[in-house]
């Protein structure tokens, strides 16, 4: 068994406890537990420290559960000191000496059941990166440990990724005695809206009194605090604590004393038991005060195994400086019944909070009157104000986000206690405001307005945006909201802080290639020139070069019909031409004449020039043109007389806003035929566009800016490249007479001077497709780039089959109708092919080697004239022309 004291720090605890603490209520422990009750006065440490060293000098103590609440500092410290020189386990079961105790002395087995400053300081700041609270002021009293405070404050805001801003750190006198006009003359020094603070629960009360004098509480100022400072949150807070003051405390304060009771005592038997199953015994309990501990170097003590215990499902896991390694701790806020209501838990990291976590509104959101504090309404569309779900995990919004709700319907039932939906807010207008919170110093309230609109006058009431700040629901209202002059005529505007006006969109339609895309590179006028004049004219050119040359026909084509005979005809003059053309490698026969040969030089040099020219033009006909409506602005044929063309032109806007009211305006005609083809907003309008549905589509221009830089394969585009009609701007709206105008109209000129706006610009507007004309673009050429010369390719097969008819045809049968003349001749210079065809021999130019006489031949005197020219040719080969005897010899053998 073991014996564990359960110390009670004052009287208010002798009537529950008494008589209740014995063996029987830890039986489920997993050793037998014998529980000695120690009733001391905490206003005497030295009555504590006498009556546990009289408990262990006649109970043999193996730990002490002591309840050290926000009020038992003093007795938590003997204690500490009992500890370290005892080595006596001693467990603080409601983490009040926590914060009294940031550090501990060497060789400390005090055991702290709470979170630490650094740990409830970091869920302070948790808190504050939650609700964008950067900008802070620290006020401590001269209490032991507030040096460490600020320390922590500041170790964490040089650290953190976070952009925080220390504005003031005040330590102040607050105990009995300080001077009230030193105090209020430091705090009116203040010009902070969130304020944390370090101090005991007596000086929070006289520091809370003094911020209420200088006008620091109040709905417009938000006041942390640490457990220390909340005391007892199971009592009535003192009437100086105002009204929506956050403390962060462990969860313990949920917890009766009983069952504190029952963990605290379950830490030291968990500790025994498992000292035990390792040494197979439970260690003696402490007897003497005055004998100094013997600490082991082998950490083989009580105290190592109470670090590490688990009970009931419960991590009770000790840190080395003995504060629970995974505290839970509750933040709480005290609300306008002055109850300490509980808006948030952090464990392990993670934050889960309530929205808002101060009292801002009593019921169905009646707004509190604060001037410092302001409800901004505002409006989705990309990329000015972009709506996200919170963490499912945390409920929290993540970095970059600030929270924001979506109001519920208002309903007398006070059994739905959540009238809104948190959501979490990030874009180009939620950073501007953002950085206005910052330089004017307010507070605000995000709402998304639930009719989803800018604002229009229906039936003499306006909706959206604008019935917002009109009807006084909202402070300001801040988005994609256009200044016109019917709006400015009730409410007033800042300055523009983004330029826009009316746009167009319209989605590229991919073109199709023309059949005849191959031939595009040159003008019809070319093609004719080249191929039906130029060749043609060069072709026979040459050939006539080659009839007077005289190692050619020498005027005489007669010459052609004799063996040896020049060959080139026209058609060989035209086949040479037109494979030097396009550098084919096709056998082809040159002239003799030295004119005709310098006039196929100059037709090469000629054909580099053509064909070089023609294969760089060539690729940019061979892809696919995308074609896009071209429209001049809105007082285009396609907008005012939409029916004029086939089919009507279609295009339309997202009604209830500036753009509709300025055509409506302007252009009722335009107006009456748009309606039917408005959109429900712009990201419908933006699919119908893409899927024909849609010809254009009007609006902001900022927004179908941002929208075509971001389109997935740029396929919207903005007529003009941006084109922008009937400019205007982006402003926040105010109600007439706000004194928040002028601060916000400076703030925005200062944004516009410094870079702050096109920065984020910059971040929020730009987008991929901005510049894709200076881009190169490629992509394989598909049966659509090339079907033109499978066209040709077709046509040409086509061709070949009829001339191979006619060829059929007149060699069979047209042929020998004609009767051989000498009317004929003139065929030997087109083609020899044909004049053998039709005078029934040979192509004389044809000659493969040693030819035999064809015997078949219709004609003897074809084979005669067949025998003579192989005859030739084997004395021409011989080289016997001089000599007959020798030729006869050749002939022999």
């Amino acid at each position: 068994s073991i014996n564990v004291a359960v110390v009670f720090s004052g009287s208010s605890y002798q009537t529950e406890v008494r008589g209740r603490l014995s063996g029987e209520n830890f039986v489920d422990l997993p050793v037998v537990v014998s529980p000695v009750t120690v009733l001391v006065n905490d206003t005497n440490p030295r009555d504590l420290l006498t009556h546990l060293c009289d408990t262990m000098a006649t109970e043999k103590l193996h730990g002490v559960v002591f309840e050290d609440d926000v009020g038992s500092g003093a007795g938590a410290q003997i204690l500490d000191f009992l500890s370290t020189q005892t080595a006596l386990p001693i467990v603080g079961i409601s983490g009040g000496s926590a914060i009294v105790i940031p550090y501990k002395a060497e060789g400390s087995s005090f055991l702290q059941m709470g979170a630490s400053l650094e740990q409830q300081v970091l869920c302070m700041f948790k808190m504050m990166e939650e609700y964008d609270w950067g900008e802070f002021a620290v006020i401590t009293s001269l209490l032991p440990g507030y040096d460490t405070f600020v320390d922590i404050v500041e170790t964490y805001t040089d650290t953190s990724y976070f952009l925080w801003n220390v504005q003031d750190v005040l330590s102040l006198e607050m105990s009995v005695g300080a001077s009230e006009a030193k105090t209020k003359r430091l705090l009116q020094q203040l010009d902070s809206q969130v304020l944390l603070a370090y101090c005991s629960y007596d000086e929070a009360q006289f520091l809370f009194r003094q911020a209420a004098e200088v006008g620091l509480v109040g709905p417009g100022y938000i006041w942390i605090i640490p457990s220390l400072a909340v005391g007892n949150p199971n009592s009535p807070p003192p009437d100086s604590f105002p009204v929506g003051v956050i403390g962060v405390i462990t969860d313990q304060w949920r917890k009766s004393l009983r069952q504190r009771v029952r963990e605290g005592v379950a830490i030291v038997a968990k500790g025994a038991e498992s000292f035990k199953k390792q040494h197979g015994f439970v260690p003696e309990g402490h007897g003497d005060c005055t004998k100094p501990a013997k600490h082991s170097s082998d950490n083989n003590t009580l105290f190592r195994h109470m670090l590490n215990v688990t009970w009931e499902r419960k991590d009770l896991s000790f840190n080395n400086q003995g504060f629970l390694s995974n505290p839970s701790m509750v933040i709480i806020a005290l609300d306008r019944e002055r109850i300490w209501d509980k808006v948030g838990t952090y464990a392990r990291g993670i934050l889960q909070v309530r929205y808002p976590v101060w009292p801002r509104y009593g019921s169905f959101l009646d707004k509190v009157s604060d001037d410092r504090h302001l409800t901004v309404a505002t409006l989705e569309e990309h990329p000015f104000v972009m709506v996200e779900n919170v963490d499912p995990g945390t409920g929290t919004c993540v970095r970059n986000t600030v929270p924001c709700r979506r109001q519920s319907n208002h309903t007398e039932d006070s059994s739905h206690p959540e009238a809104y939906t948190k959501l979490c807010c990030k874009g180009f207008c939620i950073d501007i405001l953002k950085k206005l919170s910052r330089n004017i110093k307010f507070s605000y309230d995000l709402y998304l307005v639930t009719n989803g609109k800018h604002g229009k006058l229906v039936r003499g009431t306006w909706n959206g945006m604008i019935g917002e700040v009109l009807y006084r629901r909202a402070d300001m209202a801040i988005g994609s909201l256009t200044i016109n002059e019917e709006r400015s005529e009730i409410i007033d505007f800042s300055v523009p802080f983004v330029e826009t006006g009316i746009s167009v969109m319209v989605a590229r339609s991919n073109g199709t290639v023309s059949p005849s895309a191959f031939l595009e590179p040159y003008s019809p006028a070319v093609w004719v020139m080249m191929f039906v004049m130029c060749l043609t004219v060069v072709a026979v050119t040459v050939f006539v070069f080659e009839y007077f040359s005289p190692v050619g026909y020498n005027r005489s084509l007669v010459s052609a019909k004799s063996p040896g005979g020049p060959r080139f005809t026209i058609g060989k003059s035209v086949w040479l031409l037109w494979g030097i053309v396009f550098n084919n490698s096709v056998p082809v026969e040159n002239p003799k004449g030295t004119t005709s040969k310098i006039m196929v030089l100059v037709w090469a040099f000629f054909a580099v020039i053509f064909l070089a020219s023609y294969t760089a033009n060539l690729a940019a006909f061979m892809i696919q043109e995308q074609y896009i409506d071209t429209v001049s602005g809105l007082s285009d044929k396609k907008f005012q007389k939409p029916h004029e063309h086939y089919p009507p032109f279609r295009f339309g806007t997202v009604p209830n806003g500036s753009t509709e009211r300025n055509i409506r305006s302007n252009y009722i005609d335009m107006h009456t035929h748009m309606v039917k083809y408005n959109q429900k907003g712009v990201e419908e309008a933006l699919e119908s566009l893409k899927t024909g549905k849609l010809d254009a589509f009007i609006y902001d221009a900022a927004v179908l800016n941002y929208m075509a830089g971001k389109d997935e394969g740029c396929k919207l585009v903005t007529i003009g490249s941006g084109k922008v009609f009937a400019t205007t701007g982006y402003g926040i709206a105010l109600p007439k007479g706000s004194r928040w105008k002028r601060p916000i109209d400076l703030a925005l000129l200062q944004f516009l001077g410094d870079g702050d706006t096109e920065r984020l610009e910059t971040v929020w507007l730009s987008g991929i497709c901005q510049n894709e004309k200076n881009e190169v673009m490629s992509s394989k050429l598909d049966i659509d780039n090339m079907a033109g010369v499978f066209y040709m390719l077709l046509v040409a097969m086509g061709l070949s089959l009829l001339v191979f008819a006619w060829e059929h045809l007149l060699y069979w049968k047209l042929r020998h109708s004609l009767h051989k003349s000498q009317k004929l001749d003139f065929l030997l210079s087109i083609s020899r092919g044909i004049y053998s065809c039709f005078n029934g021999v040979e192509d004389p130019g044809r000659s493969s080697g040693l030819a035999k006489p064809d015997l078949t031949s219709n004609y003897a005197q074809a084979n005669m004239l067949k025998m003579l020219r192989t005859a030739k040719d084997l004395v021409s080969t011989a080289n016997v022309e001089t000599s007959l005897d020798n030729a006869t010899k050749t002939i022999e053998h």
